[in-house]
């Protein structure tokens, strides 16, 4: 349209407000689309005409998100969710590759199509932009907050961005909690949420459930169609975690952050950008557990030399400890002051299970095994009241209970050559850890010690803070830094869920933040639970699963404890191929592992970092089979887990060198293996196969194999 009018004419104010209005409106509708570099799934973003920013997704024409709005409340000023008008739109397409320094695969493509939405709104005179990146894995999207004179400081009272499903999706999910991961999924269709709420909020040290369908990613779903779709975020930094609180009328999942201690969503000051938020879609299972969008949305690493990160294996007394046949402390005393008590004075329990003689023992048989550390926990002094007292001045880090050599035994494991790994426990008290870090990790170094495992069980302190809320973020994070200045790796247990800064960090090897082997001694992890993780916890990084329990039964260790492993023997070898992390625990105890040294042989000879990874089955909560190919060698592990209902496994080795012959080891499920009735029958076997070979596996109910195959 042109309007015409004489030269001599001038506007009045009525003309010129129309015409203003006229281009705010055109703006404020501008539809932008993008499409990944294979064109398989399509972004749309909008400006509704009050401003409202909106984004939708589809994959191969199919609906993923519907419309759902973006933007952030703010607290004590006006929010960031509509009046917007679009002020510029920048497109870039980027494709490269990197090499991790640890990983599932020797090199990760980074290739993606990338649009920046910079949006004014002209009533505040503020700008803020959304940086959305299309895969053709998925999308991640982030909000950026330039520096700018009317946005300086501020504080978020929720952030307002939608995930607009389009159904009534299977869910592979966890109840929404500002503390724990630690809970059992429950697979269900979204509309039943509400009403097996109650029943999968079971107990934990520490717990805080906001809402009868609030949801925790990383949220695995599957569309009634076939889609694959996860839901997590990348790059937390700075910022509060995100959960979902899902809508189930509509199926719309909102964003939910965890408060602080205020009530608060998050402080912030520009310049500054939130998390990423992923989307990963595809029409195969694979395709999910193929993804590296979340790493790719993470920056690279800030530490230069990663000479010194290296992947393990270790042993420890932790599994004698979580079955309650040892115990973490040194006497059976409650009311300790570390800074008034005189342990060389005090009567013994008898049952500390960190004592020199016996760390000694797994030292030995580490070194014989090809082992490379062995983790000591309750070695320090405090152990007797460190839990639910909200104590601040819980551990030292450096002062070890009578009966550890701390000296001897670091001499000792160097010179079988084993690597001692420091356990912190911090009870949840994250100011006193800060204050002791510099110290502890000192210490550390002085011993020889290179990795640290930390763990935040309980409540936090300062009270009122939660294992997820911005404060705890940021201290997570100091705590990789700081490690990082001591050349020290670190392994978090409590902690937050992660969301791929191993890329940036990648000083840490390992996280907990999901519901462990540990819970097979507090009642049994269902058996169905490892064919799940790798589709949701694992998304954003590796976990410290501690496979490979041998003794199923924990009353063999423990005549008070009537709980069991729900898993076959086979499929714990297994597990270390399937629950991928370049730091594996052989978590039973040397003893057992001694009545079964065939089938340790897998243990032994399993490689913790790859070169190659192929998803040769999958299907969330029914089974996964994957092969791995060792870093800088040219042996294959395969792994295969399945749930309760067992199944016929199919193996094909196109993915071999051609003309190749190998040899493979496979440790099988024995005759009437049940993970409930005959865990521990097992058959091992061998075989050679080449890459035109196909094997057929039986995995018992709740059982799985293992093989590694070896080039001729």
């Amino acid at each position: 349209m042109m309007l015409s009018f004489p030269p001599s004419w001038r506007p009045g104010r009525s003309l010129l407000l129309l015409l203003t209005l006229v281009w705010t409106t055109t703006l404020a509708r501008a539809e932008e689309r993008l499409q990944s570099p294979d064109k398989q799934l399509t972004l749309s973003v909008n400006l509704a005409p009050d401003g409202t920013p909106t984004y939708s997704l589809t994959y191969k024409g199919r609906t993923v998100l519907k419309p759902g709005q973006l933007g952030l409340e703010l607290k004590g000023t006006p929010s960031l969710t509509n009046g917007f008008v679009q002020t510029d739109a920048v497109r870039k397409s980027i494709d490269e590759s990197w090499n991790p320094v640890w990983g599932e695969v020797k090199t990760i493509r980074n290739h993606y199509n990338e649009l920046a939405l910079t949006l004014t709104q002209p009533a505040t005179k503020r700008t803020m932009l959304v940086r959305f990146r299309l895969f053709d894995d998925g999308l991640g999207f982030r909000y950026e907050f330039p520096r700018q004179p009317e946005l300086g400081y501020f504080v978020v009272k929720e952030e307002k961005t939608q995930f607009a499903l389009a159904g009534d999706h299977k869910a592979f999910w966890l109840p929404g909690d500002y503390d724990t991961q630690e809970y059992s999924t429950v697979t269900s269709k979204l509309s039943e949420v509400r009403g097996l709420m109650k029943a999968a909020v079971t107990p934990n040290a520490s717990q805080h459930t906001f809402s009868p369908t609030g949801l925790q990613t990383p949220l695995m779903l599957k569309s009634q169609d076939g889609l694959y779709i996860n839901i997590h975020e990348a790059a937390l930094v700075d910022y509060s975690t995100l959960s979902l609180d899902l809508d189930d009328k509509t199926f719309t999942l909102n964003a939910h952050l965890t408060p602080d201690a205020q009530g608060n969503k998050g402080n912030l000051q520009t310049p500054n950008t939130s998390p990423w938020r992923t989307i990963i879609v595809s029409d195969r299972a694979a395709g999910i557990l193929e993804s590296k969008l979340v790493l790719n949305l993470n920056e690279p690493s800030k530490i230069k030399d990663t000479s010194w990160i290296k992947p393990i294996k270790y042993v420890g007394v932790w599994w004698e400890m979580i079955t309650g046949k040892s115990s973490w402390s040194y006497t059976d005393m409650e009311n300790i002051k570390l800074d008034s008590i005189d342990y060389s004075k005090v009567k013994p329990n008898g049952t500390h299970a960190a004592n020199t003689a016996h760390v000694k023992e797994y030292i030995d048989f580490a070194a014989k095994h090809k082992i490379g550390g062995v983790l000591v926990e309750g070695w320090n002094i405090g152990w007797e009241d460190w839990f639910g007292k909200h104590k601040e001045y819980v551990f030292d880090f450096v002062t070890p209970y009578p009966d550890f050599d701390v000296a001897e035994l670091s001499s000792y494991a160097k010179s079988k050559g084993v690597k001692l790994i420091m356990h912190h426990e911090t009870s949840g008290a994250a100011r006193n850890y800060e204050r002791h870090l510099d110290s502890a990790f000192q210490f550390m170094n002085k011993y020889g010690y290179d990795a640290v495992k930390t763990g935040y069980v309980g409540d936090v302190l300062p009270l009122g803070e939660y294992h997820y809320s911005q404060w705890l973020i940021n201290h997570y994070n100091y705590v990789l830094e700081k490690a990082a200045k001591y050349r020290i790796m670190v392994n978090g247990h409590e902690a937050v869920r992660p969301t791929g800064l191993s890329r940036t960090y990648p000083n840490l090897i390992g996280n907990e933040a999901a519901r462990g082997t540990e819970y097979e001694a507090f009642g049994g992890n269902n058996a169905d639970h490892t064919t799940i993780l790798p589709f949701t916890r694992l998304i954003g990084g590796p976990m410290d699963y501690t496979p490979g329990i041998f003794q199923t039964k924990v009353s063999a260790y423990n005549p008070k404890n009537n709980s069991f492993v729900h898993s076959t023997l086979a499929r714990q070898l297994a597990l270390y191929v399937t629950m991928y992390s370049p730091l594996q625990m052989a978590a039973d105890l040397p003893e057992t592992y001694n009545k079964f040294l065939d089938a340790f042989q897998f243990i032994e000879d399993v490689p913790v970092d790859w070169d190659d990874t192929r998803i040769l089955e999958a299907e969330p909560g029914d089974y996964i089979t994957i092969a791995r190919l060792q870093k800088g060698g040219s042996s294959w592990f395969v792994g295969s887990t399945c749930d309760e209902q067992g199944r016929t496994s199919t193996v094909d080795f196109s993915f071999l060198k051609p003309g190749k012959k190998y040899e493979a080891t496979i440790y099988a499920d024995g005759k009437g293996a049940h993970y409930e009735t005959n865990p521990q029958a097992y058959a091992i076997r061998k075989i050679t196969v080449t890459s035109k070979s196909k094997l057929k596996q039986y995995c018992a109910p709740g059982g799985g194999y293992a093989i590694s195959v070896v080039e001729k």
